[in-house]
């Protein structure tokens, strides 16, 4: 890209990825507001999908090797310049996994609390939420997030509970492994829906032109060689057009698939809850044996069984602005829906996750649930398997793809637009980030 020459960026995606691009592609030093201009197109609002609904967990131990560390270091980078511990709550945490077995007995203990009632008035757009039919569930295996893969585990290592974990009940924990180095591990968070805000709120100070609830429909290449982006206002239900678009970067997360089909990117979807507690920080992955015996209250009301088997692995993080987060399993179930304020809620799913982190945590047992949530992690699958992120330019000349980084987008956002930000501007790039390309999978 001639810096020299008139650009018209368009950002296909108001997640991590594309309000990361575009707060980059604004502080790049060849950036010139007099002759680039950038479009941000978000078909709901910014962070409406998994950046506003993920964990915010950073570790040096994510995946890809090839943008991991400098999306860590830039995060600390992007927090010194904007305030970024009081404005999105980054800092440091501990992260370890714990093993710890449920007997009857300590259920029986316990005074339980059941989760509250499904929500039946109208939500704040005056629109009912979306409720699942309950239903009888056979019995299955725990199916883990992408984050609890077997390069994280091998780099596990043995120490004593914390004396500051105080909100698990150390009674029933076996083990717990800290991850990275003892005493330096190499994890940090940020509330990954104030922190996406954020990101697009510098851009957009810098001359960004965000839309919102503008759907793009259709993305198509003119002879001049520049493209076509169509969009609907989801208000009006006008569609507009912008015709001579010099560059258009598709960051648009699970969606990236249904606007480009070639990219091969598939979606996952993981439930999470959000409760209103203030506890020690710390992000921990759960091994949870529980007795044969054991049914959650809300299935038994419903005259169920358990869905899970023996044992349960969701993952728990102690959030800045008195929140704790935790995410369940991954499923297939229910297809993407057009947009992210269309993504389905299974209560029951919800549930199960508040009553099994209740089982080993009497502090979330008896804390309010703030939010029941579900979103759609964007995969890049080839041949089956699930690969690396793809960064970089397509075989369509002005047409780029930052999409597929699964549960790791916020982690690794910042790296993603500072790259992209670089390419858009013609900065060379390394053999290992090269290997992201979308080129190298014909896209």
């Amino acid at each position: 890209m001639d810096a020299q020459e008139k650009r018209n960026i368009v950002i296909v995606g108001g997640g991590i990825i594309g309000c990361s691009v575009a707060y980059f592609l604004t502080r790049h030093p060849k950036f010139n507001p007099a002759l680039h201009t950038v479009t941000l197109l978000e078909a709901t609002s910014i962070a409406a999908g998994a950046s506003g609904k993920a964990g915010g967990l950073l570790a040096l131990w994510a995946y890809p090797k090839s943008i991991v560390p400098l999306s860590y270091r830039l995060h600390k980078e992007l927090a010194d310049e904007h305030n970024g511990a009081e404005r999105w709550g980054y800092r440091r945490l501990g992260c370890g996994s714990i093993s710890a077995i449920v007997r009857e007995k300590d259920l029986d203990a316990r005074t339980s609390k059941p989760p509250p009632p499904p929500q039946t008035s109208s939500d704040a757009d005056g629109e009912l939420p979306i409720q699942s039919t309950l239903k009888e569930e056979t019995t299955k295996d725990w199916e883990k997030l992408p984050k609890q893969d077997d390069n994280a585990t091998a780099l596990l290592q043995d120490s004593p509970l914390p004396k500051d974990l105080d909100w698990i009940d150390g009674n029933l924990v076996q083990f717990y492994e800290e991850m990275g180095s003892p005493g330096a591990t190499e994890t940090a968070q940020v509330h990954p829906f104030h922190f996406t805000n954020a990101m697009a709120d510098l851009a957009k100070e810098k001359g960004v032109d965000i839309r919102l609830r503008a759907k793009v429909t259709k993305i198509s290449q003119g002879p001049s060689g520049t493209h076509t982006v169509k969009y609907e206002d989801r208000d009006t239900g006008t569609v507009h057009s912008i015709d001579d678009a010099t560059d258009v970067v598709v960051a648009a997360g699970p969606w990236t698939g249904k606007l480009l089909p070639r990219t091969r990117i598939e979606t996952l979807r993981a439930h999470s809850v959000v409760f209103e507690a203030d506890v020690s920080p710390y992000a921990v992955f759960t091994d949870i044996q529980l007795p044969a015996s054991y049914v959650p209250e809300h299935r038994k009301e419903q005259g169920q069984k358990r869905r899970h088997k023996g044992s349960v692995d969701p993952e728990i993080y102690a959030r800045p602005f008195g929140e704790v987060y935790a995410c369940g399993e991954t499923d297939t179930q229910v297809p993407l829906p057009a947009t992210a304020d269309l993504v389905e809620v299974n209560e029951s799913q919800c549930d199960d996750l508040i009553a099994y982190i209740g089982t080993i945590s009497p502090t979330l047992a008896a804390a309010p649930v703030k939010a029941r949530q579900a979103c759609y992690l964007p995969q890049h699958i080839r041949f089956g398997e699930q690969r690396n992120p793809l960064v970089g330019p397509t075989s369509v000349p002005g047409l780029w793809v930052a999409a597929g980084h699964t549960c790791w987008g916020i982690q690794n956002g910042p790296g993603t637009g500072y790259l992209m930000a670089g390419m858009l501007f013609g900065d060379e790039v390394d053999g290992e980030v090269a290997k992201l390309d979308p080129r190298k999978f014909k896209v």
